[in-house]
């Protein structure tokens, strides 16, 4: 018939405030105040079965109407009718979102997404519980800064909401000094991801302004693999921190060693080459064991660290300093009883050197957590530093038998009830260290 329509969908509550008439069976009516109210009942029923409601409608514009804005047009509508599109969460989701509050991390839900469906969809998913709210985007708007800062922790699911609002809710949330992150895939999203402590995009359906605004794209579009991202971030900070103790505690005993031994007016109790040897082969291969350590059994059951946290804190240092004493204490009794009872300075050196390579072999496994032992990490779950402890011990025991080497290192033949004796002395400050971490108050409370 040559005429101009124009189709008009979104938000079933926005539609229905533009529309005027309905299309029915008998052809088009009047828009009462009943059919309102039925099709907001549809919408309801719909909502609560977790569907995403579409209405659309339609205006028969003359052709002088099509250089107006688009605003312009969108009322005076017929109201065509409701459909309902269901898309179901991923069926990992729910476990990941589960993982999630183990960790101590509070997934929040915003959504454009009619309030009823978001509410039905967050239920199924585990992140509306008991003493959450939920907030529609009208809801933010009528509330004062002050206010939405104060409830922001209890409102877990966000509705019908706009670019503006998510900015609001990722501001809101930094502002209780939370580190934010952030997910999403539309232009919309761009601000709120720019604005993120982390932003992330989705990697299928994302758009270019979104992956630009983002930190992190998340290729297979999956929640799943953020938590995982977050387990291994959790992983890779955790190896750091456990190497730079292990090699600080280790190169701090050697320091106390020939401190003291100099304080006191002995000779030292380490040479020089036998010290190279120790940062070299005893202290810098097992820190790459430990710097590529699996995951600590219940790494995402703990809460997540303060910001303000340092990875150097006070009882970093307190760890270090009581593991280096305890080395240097045992090194130090070795080296004495050799040049003091026996008055033989090349086996003292010998026995120090030896006892010292030993216990720093053997603390690598004790390194792998300040509060599980290691039975509970598990001895052999870390087959690579395995191995290179095994080969560390055993270039040991080999440069006592090689003449060259012994010349070289001013070491002695070793005999096999001395290896087991220095391997029992080594041992020592592993097992005090076990024995405290078995002892704790807490179960995650570090020695």
């Amino acid at each position: 018939d040559h005429q101009n329509i124009a189709f008009v969908k979104g938000a079933p509550e926005l539609i229905l405030e533009r529309c005027t008439h309905i299309l029915t069976k008998t052809g088009i009516k009047k828009l009462t105040p009943n059919d309102k109210a039925r099709m907001k009942q549809s919408c309801e029923l719909m909502a609560s079965e977790a569907l995403r409601l579409l209405a659309f409608a339609k205006r028969q514009i003359e052709p002088i109407a099509l250089e107006k804005e688009e605003k312009e047009l969108e009322h005076n509508l017929v109201f065509l009718g409701l459909i309902g599109l269901q898309d179901p969460p991923h069926a990992s989701s729910k476990e990941s979102i589960s993982r999630c509050k183990k960790a101590g991390i509070k997934p929040v839900m915003i959504t454009g997404d009619h309030p009823d469906t978001a509410r039905a969809i967050a239920k199924e998913l585990g992140i509306l519980e008991a003493g959450d709210r939920l907030l529609t985007g009208n809801e933010l708007e009528n509330m004062s800064e002050e206010e939405f800062n104060h409830c922001v922790k209890d409102i877990a699911v966000y509705a019908r909401v706009t670019a503006e609002h998510k900015l609001k809710i990722v501001r809101a949330w930094k502002k209780q000094q939370k580190v934010v992150a952030m997910t999403g895939d539309g232009v919309n999203d761009a601000p709120a991801l720019k604005e993120a402590s982390v932003g992330i995009a989705m990697g299928k359906t994302g758009t270019a302004v979104t992956k630009e605004a983002s930190d992190i794209i998340v290729m297979d579009n999956n929640f799943t693999s953020i938590v995982a991202g977050i387990e291994e971030g959790r992983t890779i900070y955790d190896n750091i921190a456990k190497t730079l103790g292990f090699l600080l505690a280790g190169n701090s005993g050697e320091l106390l060693v020939v401190f003291v031994a100099l304080l006191i007016g002995w000779p030292l109790p380490l040479l020089p080459i036998q010290l190279l040897w120790i940062n070299l082969v005893t202290d810098g291969l097992p820190a790459i064991g430990l710097a590529t350590d699996m995951s600590e059994p219940g790494i995402l059951n703990r809460p997540p660290r303060a910001t303000q946290k340092s990875m150097m804190d006070r009882a970093f240092f307190k760890r270090v300093t009581f593991v280096g004493c305890l080395k240097a204490l045992v090194i130090l009794s070795v080296f004495a009883y050799e040049y003091l009872i026996d008055k033989d300075l090349i086996q003292a050196q010998d026995a120090a050197f030896s006892v010292l390579v030993t216990a720093e072999l053997l603390w690598a496994f004790g390194a792998r957590s300040d509060t599980k032992n290691i039975w509970q990490v598990g001895l052999f779950s870390n087959l690579r530093l395995f191995f290179i402890v095994s080969i560390s011990f055993s270039l040991q025991v080999l440069i006592h038998h090689i003449p060259v080497l012994r010349e070289l290192f001013g070491i002695q033949p070793v005999s096999f009830t001395q290896c087991l004796i220095w391997i029992l002395l080594g041992m020592v400050p592993l097992l005090i260290i076990e024995a405290q971490k078995r002892l704790r108050k807490a179960p995650n409370e570090a020695f």
